[in-house]
């Protein structure tokens, strides 16, 4: 039988040598991941509120569910670019103190 298990992108080969991890430890990616998760939290935020109905809609159908979670989506993208709740930036310093060449974000 072969071994079919895939090596972990960070792991080191006898061939390649140590894994490039470089990408994992840049400012960008770090901000990039920030605003992801402000939006992801945002979402989660303004779904759940969505849930919370206060009364019967007076025109409820599939497609305008669908297309209210669309506007949504494209809503919350847009707060967490340019009014985010400041999750995203907790979480940005949070993890930027772990690693020792990201610990002063110039904001």
């Amino acid at each position: 039988m072969t071994d079919i298990t895939t090596p972990s992108p960070l792991a080191t080969t006898a061939s390649t040598g140590p894994a490039d991890t470089r990408r994992l430890n840049s400012n960008a990616n770090l901000d990039q991941a920030a605003k992801q998760f402000e939006s992801v939290f945002t979402g989660m935020m303004l779904k759940s509120m969505r849930q919370a109905k206060l009364a019967d809609p007076l025109f409820d159908s599939k497609a305008l569910d669908t297309f209210r979670d669309m506007q949504d989506q494209m809503t919350v993208k847009a707060m967490a670019e340019h009014t985010p709740l400041g999750i995203g930036k907790a979480m940005r310093d949070f993890l930027a103190k772990s690693q020792a060449d990201l610990k002063t974000p110039a904001r």
